[in-house]
């Protein structure tokens, strides 16, 4: 059963395809219309408002803290009736270096706050952190699926291998498009969304 939706779409895989769409293209409007380079690095607010211009033409719940509790495989993520506790902590630390700045991620995947789509609007937001405060980005095409995948599922417990995943893949093209639209593809690739390019949205 598909998730409640603007578009009145009871077919999950429907669904997909057009989520896959409208969000990847609303995801290269954030990059080329400089919305991104307006709001604060590492906030909650922004990662909110990053999920609202991705997933605002189809979901009523696009920016809003979920009110439901959401697990993955055996990991249960943060009880909602914590979360808004937990984003006010990770809001405060600290991201002033490499090492905080993954840690502030894997904090910020553990509260998983909404209801659909945290995976692609934390990757952007913690773009947006290590592009504001180290001048670089991740190039997410040189991260595998599994590596990644595994690595974040062990992040709770053990940071090192999303740490050393990341930190191989820094680049300082910050501004580089294709760089942006690879690492889009590939960000969507880790959730199973694989049906249109980047590049054919423009």
């Amino acid at each position: 059963m598909a998730l409640e939706n603007k578009f009145g779409i009871k077919d999950s895989a429907e669904l997909a395809r057009v989520e896959e769409k409208i969000s990847k293209r609303n995801a290269l409007e954030l990059f080329t219309s400089g919305k991104l380079e307006k709001l604060s690095a590492g906030t909650f607010a922004t990662l909110a408002e990053i999920h609202r211009a991705l997933f605002g033409e189809i979901y009523d719940f696009a920016g809003k803290i979920r009110n439901v509790n959401l697990a993955k495989g055996h990991f249960r993520f943060a009880s909602a009736l914590y979360l808004n506790e937990a984003l006010a902590q990770i809001d405060n630390m600290p991201q002033n270096n490499f090492n905080a700045i993954a840690e502030k991620y894997i904090e910020m995947n553990i509260a998983h706050p909404f209801r659909e789509g945290n995976g692609r609007s934390m990757r952007i937001w913690l773009d947006h952190i290590f592009k504001a405060e180290l001048g670089r980005v991740v190039d997410w095409s040189r991260i595998d699926k599994a590596d990644y995948l595994s690595a974040m599922e062990l992040s709770p417990i053990h940071g090192d291998k999303i740490k050393k995943l990341l930190a191989d893949a820094l680049t300082d093209k910050i501004n580089d498009r294709e760089i942006f639209m690879k690492g889009i593809d590939a960000s969507y690739f880790y959730e199973n969304y694989f049906t249109y390019r980047a590049r054919e949205l423009l």
